[in-house]
């Protein structure tokens, strides 16, 4: 009987490893990570590891496989021909990444080489290697996107001149925006968790056309992992355990997916736990960014106390839990369901930025943080496929999403501790089609928003507990809505040549209600009823071998939201920002050019893009009932609100470079250049807020084997006090002083390299020094100085 099962074992254990084969680079002969291997209607899926190697015991001899991997050309070939010619699969590179495939732009697969706009792609291989500790951290990396951040529990994204509501954010296709995105730095990115992410890509540019209002300066879709199937009635487990360990601020992350696969069900669980010090910054750079004091509460008093290290930012740690489940259900080939449920939590965090601001001297605040920042997700998607007259592809995606927000502050010796609390019930519908033809492909679709605004406000005595009510931050039961239906057009002349063309009509309807008895306003109620059309027309044409260009020409629209409409709070010392119920959308026109060259060994895209914005809505000077002042929480203020006061116009350029230095040894750079203005009230042209300063960063990485290694430079050009933002030249306190005295943001650079060791089959270890130098520095317009010199390690597990 042993000898019988022992033979078993061995029959067993040789017809499934008799159906592993090796996937190769064709040029250079190493195994390729992460080739997605799938059959002709995607009903069955694999993955390479980390020798390249994956098991076809999945699929049927006949069928045919497609190899896809981000930086190679697509492969076909039978099961049966891949099995006879040795179980090997070499996969040709491809010179600039043209083959690539993409969601973003239709919501629908399209051909890189297809799309008129640039559009940056990170995958999951970037996140691991990478080793981001949020999801900002993740968009900076690629060095497209720059990052703002007031408190180490932020990470507001700017790209093209925009920022916060001007920038779209979805996750698995749902909009993340609410009614109470606002104009100043939002940190609501940082919800997602990088370590779920599949897939991240990033729009530059306008994307009304399909995704609505708020997509003006470009959408940042985040795609996170899905669950994977078996096959022949089996069970398939299979995930991930992570750890990492940052010495800047003691981050201890832990991390672990699991998938359960059947041949028609499949689930997958992921959990993530961080734990965040307080930030320690570099030894070298401006003093003024150093804490040398910092408040604390003894015995029922507010007092003073020095720092014993002030490189460390003190109070600046938090911890965030992040959770997904999701389930798939696949019931024949042309049907694919699914429920995705996505959870985020933290604990309170400080407003970094806002404790060490002075007056007259003297620290302002004694306490001033956010309450736990909360988000869920839940959503239901249904996928068809077919060979209709209507459509050949369609989704459906139902969500309901849930934010929770608060802000706690209190001045220094002050016994009331004021607090805001939000919540928005954000509910969403799209049906999405694809209809393919001989030589073109229309995809259209519909969309319904709802968003419901729950604000509160009090004043809580924290000697005695006594709380009573004070100003709310938004209109309480206000709603914001959108109904839209759009249309999309993309035509493959020929080969070389493709033309995308598309349209959208959207309307908007929102309601507040501001019967606060806090403050007697000369309105009860807004109610604002507006449409707005948008369009785009773009080609991309692949002149030779050599040379590609892209061209296009589009237009977005922001229409006004609830903060926009109904927020009340203290935008600087001493102003005060009130509710404008008479809003209207502004616009955006947009105009895009792209060539890209690709000379063998060397690559280069370069990319310039004009964009006008009218009727902005920003900030100025207000009254109310011929009122200028008004005490907003013991202090006058200067009246303020959001208008449609302003003009802006952004320009700049992006370039990237590749040059293939040897087989193993590439070196790869990215910089972006902005330039932006907006109207004054006088008509004077200032510059505008959110324009970068220049950035970028240069990579010379080498891969051979189980190793590989990347040395890299981070860097941001200066800004000087005349080009600085008038609303930034305010806030002196963020910024370092030039020789006159005058608030200005340095230029700054760090040298960093990162290590990744395949030390085990199922094992990658990867360590990396950050900021070598020990470079102090703020990246402009943040609050809180940048992480001083980082050692990082990380192990993953994959089973």
């Amino acid at each position: 009987m042993r000898i019988l099962t022992s033979l078993l074992f061995v029959f067993v254990f040789f017809i499934s490893h008799s159906q592993e084969i090796t996937v190769l680079d064709s040029s250079t002969g190493q195994p390729l990570f992460n080739v997605a291997i799938f059959n002709e209607d995607k009903s069955q899926s694999t993955l390479t590891g980390f020798h390249g190697k994956a098991d076809l015991s999945i699929f049927s001899l006949k069928e045919i496989l497609h190899f896809r991997h981000v930086s190679h050309l697509e492969f076909q070939s039978t099961k049966e021909e891949i099995l006879k010619r040795g179980k090997q699969v070499h996969l040709e590179p491809s010179n600039n990444e043209l083959q690539e495939v993409v969601l973003s732009v239709t919501k629908f697969q399209q051909k890189k080489e297809d799309i008129p706009q640039k559009v940056v792609s990170l995958s999951r291989d970037d996140v691991v290697f990478a080793n981001p500790q949020t999801s900002a951290d993740l968009l900076e990396s690629s060095g497209q996107v720059f990052v703002q951040k007031s408190q180490m529990g932020g990470g507001s994204p700017m790209i093209r001149g925009f920022s916060t509501n001007r920038l779209l954010i979805t996750v698995d296709g749902v909009r993340m925006n609410t009614a109470i995105f606002r104009g100043g730095n939002v940190q609501n990115v940082i919800s997602i968790d990088p370590l779920s992410i599949e897939r991240t890509e990033v729009v530059l540019g306008p994307g009304s056309v399909i995704y609505g209002s708020d997509a003006v300066g470009g959408v940042m879709n985040f795609h996170t992992i899905n669950p994977g199937f078996a096959m022949n009635g089996n069970t398939r487990i299979s995930g991930n355990a992570y750890a990492r360990h940052a010495t800047a601020n003691d981050e201890k992350t832990g991390h672990v997916d699991v998938n359960i696969g059947t041949e028609k069900w499949a689930f997958l669980t992921s959990a993530t736990f961080s734990d965040f010090g307080d930030l320690r910054m570099g030894s070298h750079g401006p003093e003024k960014y150093l804490r040398p004091e910092y408040v604390v509460r003894e015995n029922g008093r507010d007092i003073v106390v020095p720092n014993e290290d002030p490189r460390v930012q003190a109070p600046t740690g938090y911890d965030q839990i992040n959770v997904l489940q999701k389930i798939r259900f696949m019931p024949s080939r042309e049907w694919d369901f699914g429920v995705g449920i996505m959870y985020s939590t933290t604990s309170d965090f400080p407003r970094y930025d806002r404790l060490y601001r002075k007056r007259n001297g003297q620290l302002r605040s004694a306490e001033w943080y956010y309450g736990p920042q909360e988000w869920l997700q839940t959503n239901f998607q249904a996928h068809k496929k077919g060979n209709g007259v209507l459509f050949d592809e369609a989704k459906f995606i139902a969500a309901y999403q849930y934010f929770a927000e608060s802000r706690h502050d209190r001045d220094f010796q002050d016994i009331i501790l004021y607090e805001n609390e939000e919540q928005v019930d954000a509910w969403s519908a799209s049906l999405d089609f694809e209809k393919r033809f001989t030589r073109s492909t229309f995809y259209y679709g519909v969309e319904y928003v709802l968003n419901e605004v729950g604000s509160h406000g009090r004043e809580t005595d924290i000697l005695t507990g006594q709380t009573q009510r004070g100003s709310s931050r938004y209109p309480d039961d206000s709603s914001w809505q959108s109904f839209a239906a759009y249309g999309s057009f993309q035509w493959k002349i020929n080969p070389d040549l493709s033309f995308q063309t598309g349209g959208r009509y959207n309307f908007i309807a929102l309601d507040a209600s501001f019967e606060d008895p806090v403050y007697d306003f000369p309105f009860s109620n807004a109610s604002i009823r507006t449409g707005a059309f948008t369009g785009n027309a773009g080609i991309n044409w692949q002149q030779s071998s050599v040379m590609g260009w892209h061209l296009n020409v589009s237009t977005a629209f922001r229409a006004p939201n609830i903060d926009d409409v109904g927020k009340i709070f203290d935008s600087a010392p001493g102003m005060v920002v009130v509710p404008n119920p008479n809003l209207k959308p502004e616009y955006a026109y947009n105009f895009e050019a792209g060539n890209r060259m690709s000379f063998g060994i060397f690559e280069l895209d370069l990319t310039a893009y004009y964009t006008l914005l009218e009727n902005a809505m920003v900030r100025r000077n207000f009254s109310l009932d011929g009122e200028t002042v008004i005490e907003y929480q013991g202090e006058p203020s200067r009246i303020q609100a959001i208008q449609n006061a302003s003009n802006a116009f952004v320009y700049g350029m992006e370039a990237g470079a590749k040059i293939q230095l040897l087989k193993s040894l590439k070196l790869v750079s990215q910089i972006s250049i902005t330039e932006g203005k907006e109207e004054e009230e006088n008509g004077a042209l200032v510059p505008l807020r959110h324009a970068a300063p220049v950035f970028g960063n240069t990579h010379l990485v080498w891969q051979k084997n189980k190793l590989k290694l990347d040395f890299f430079a981070e860097y941001n050009g200066e800004l000087s006090f005349d080009e600085l933002a008038p609303s930034e030249q305010d806030k002196a306190y963020l910024y370092a002083v030039d020789e006159q005295g005058r608030p200005y943001s340095p230029g700054w650079y760090t040298l960093n390299i990162t290590s990744q060791l395949e030390i085990a089959e199922n094992w990658l270890a990867t360590a990396s020094l950050e900021n070598i130098t020990d470079q102090r520095y703020r990246t402009y317009s943040s609050g809180i100085a940048a992480a001083g010199r980082n050692l990082i390690l990380a192990l993953k597990y994959s089973f």
